[in-house]
C-alpha cells in the first residue's frame, strides 16, 4: 500500500467519528446560548469567566448564531463553560475515497467526452459500451495518479 492510500485510510478513520455529529442540527439560538441558559448561567457570569462584558457575550452569541464567530472565540467560550470545542470536516460523499472516486469519474467523463466528440465529428463514433469502458479505465488511471487537476 502506498503512502498516499495509507494517509487517506488513516484520515478517513479519524473523520468517521464525526459522521454522527454532522447529523446533529445546532440549536436555533446557537450552542453557546443554549448551553449557557441550560446551565442557568447569566451573560454576566460567562462574561466574567471570559473577562469581557455582558454585551460582548451577547455579541459572541449573535455571531455564533449567524455563523460569523471565530474558532478561537468558540474554543475560549467552550473552555469558560467547562467544555471543549470539537470540530472536524466530514466528506459529503461519506469517505475521502468516495470523494476521490466521484471527482475522478467526473474528470474521466470530461476527458472521454472530449475525445468522443472529436471522433464523432470524424465519423468514428464509439459504442456506448466502449465509452463506458473508457470512462472506467480513465477513472482508474486518474485515481492512481491523483493529478492536481482533479480539484479544478
Amino acid at each position: 500500500m502506498n503512502t498516499k492510500n495509507l494517509q487517506l485510510e488513516q484520515l478517513d478513520r479519524k473523520l468517521k467519528g464525526f459522521n454522527t455529529a454532522a447529523k446533529i442540527t445546532p440549536p436555533p439560538t446557537g450552542w453557546i446560548k443554549a448551553v449557557r441558559t441550560s446551565l442557568g448561567m447569566t451573560m454576566l457570569q460567562l462574561g466574567d469567566k471570559l473577562s469581557i462584558t455582558k454585551q460582548s457575550v451577547r455579541e459572541i452569541e449573535k455571531r455564533e448564531k449567524e455563523g460569523n464567530v471565530t474558532l478561537k472565540t468558540l474554543k475560549d467560550t467552550a473552555n469558560a463553560l467547562d467544555m471543549r470545542l470539537v470540530y472536524g470536516l466530514v466528506p459529503k460523499d461519506g469517505t475521502l475515497n468516495d470523494l476521490i472516486d466521484r471527482k475522478a469519474r467526473e474528470l474521466a467523463i470530461r476527458i472521454v467526452s472530449r475525445t468522443s466528440n472529436t471522433m464523432k465529428l470524424e465519423d468514428q463514433e464509439n459504442s456506448k459500451e466502449r465509452l463506458k469502458m473508457a470512462i472506467e479505465e480513465r477513472t482508474a488511471i486518474i485515481k492512481n495518479e491523483m493529478p492536481k487537476t482533479l480539484w479544478d
